[in-house]
């Protein structure tokens, strides 16, 4: 059984049950875009529709088959701190919005975290709340 840190004490990753329970129920959802312009549009989307907490934008290089030939191209990474339950409408407004025939949108597992960013990650999801 883990230990709940002690009043004064900082909270410690995988410290508590809840941060198990709510790491459990926390994602990550990213794709790649063509433009920082169409990051920032997806990103602001996504938050004002309250499917995401939070939206990074990273400038990245992308090495890749596609249509039979290999492609090296500047892409933007844009990864979405969600919950499982955010990211499937996230999913849907992603692949519908998206200007890529077939946009990379996968969702990957939080296994872990501190207490209060998970609990920050899933009140800022949650309809109706500042």
């Amino acid at each position: 059984m883990q230990q709940t840190p002690a009043p004064g004490e900082s909270s410690r990753i995988g410290a508590s049950d809840a941060a198990d329970s709510a790491a459990a129920l926390a994602v990550i959802v990213q794709t790649t875009v063509g433009s920082e312009t169409e990051a920032s549009e997806l990103a602001g989307r996504a938050l004002e529709a309250r499917l995401a907490a939070c939206a990074q934008v990273s400038q990245i290089r992308s090495l890749y088959r596609w249509a039979g030939e290999l492609q090296d191209e500047a892409e933007q990474l844009v990864s979405f701190k969600t919950t499982r339950d955010a990211a499937v409408e996230l999913c849907s407004l992603l692949e519908r919005e998206h200007s890529y025939e077939e946009p990379e949108v996968v969702v990957l597992p939080i296994i872990d975290g501190s207490d209060g960013y998970l609990r920050w990650l899933e009140e800022s999801t949650r309809p109706g709340t500042a």
